[in-house]
């Protein structure tokens, strides 16, 4: 075939999330790879109700297995590294690092570092409220060096409902992404200088050409970073 590129698990937690990384990583590797060229790609993912009621229970070991098994099944399809594009997952990377068969990719890692090399001081956190409620992002942007802010706690929790009521199921409302635009006009007068686009739907409504800060897209960076872990 003369593709040498590395097959590539996805962890897949959402299906709009799972399925945006996996179009960005078949239609982006052909500008690296030639026409049509894209590596392997194979994709395990739980029903998200398994991973919510985990989340609901505070159970991060419970992710953790979900993770292991999809990681599991994806090393036996062939798969050579891993991939979530999941961020608040994330939080149970801890408990599936040791365990894992394969190797994997850390979403918050990838977008951190892209903001490091952006030159980027203090960065705004938008996703689920488990994920901006948690360590997931401080502990990778303090490690860098760098800054962050979350949003008040109401607007965590209208962006949570609107993630995980709305985006999860492909629904965009006007009002919706006027609500993201404004949370992202009050990071920008707290002094963030960029935004995380911490869930793997946020891109479906936000990017750069309607957000007064400069969006780091973690679906869109984990996917790249996929490419060239793969080539």
């Amino acid at each position: 075939m003369g593709n040498s590129a590395k097959h590539i698990g996805i962890v897949g937690c959402s299906a709009e999330g799972a399925a945006l990384c996996y179009k960005t990583i078949c239609t982006e590797s052909p500008k690296i790879l030639g026409e049509h060229v894209h590596p392997e790609i194979s994709m395990h993912t739980h029903s998200l109700a398994d991973y919510v009621d985990c989340l609901n229970s505070n159970d991060l070991a419970g992710i953790g297995e979900l993770m292991l098994s999809s990681a599991n099944k994806l090393q036996l399809q062939g798969a050579e590294f891993l991939i979530c594009p999941d961020n608040t997952i994330h939080q149970a990377f801890k408990y599936v690092e040791q365990r894992s068969p394969l190797p994997w990719l850390h979403i918050a890692e990838v977008v951190v570092d892209s903001a490091k090399q952006q030159n980027f001081k203090k960065l705004g956190i938008l996703g689920t409220k488990w994920l901006v409620e948690s360590d997931v992002y401080p502990q990778k942007i303090e490690c860098m060096g760098l800054t962050w802010q979350r949003p008040s706690n109401q607007d965590i929790d209208e962006i949570g409902r609107i993630i995980m009521k709305e985006l999860v199921y492909g629904i965009f409302k006007p009002e919706s992404i006027s609500y993201f635009q404004n949370v992202i006009s009050r990071l920008k007068d707290q002094g963030c200088d960029a935004v995380i686009l911490g869930c793997t739907e946020i891109p479906l409504i936000i990017d750069d050409t309607n957000s007064l800060l400069p969006t780091l897209n973690s679906n869109r960076l984990l996917a790249e970073a996929a490419i060239k872990a793969a080539t």
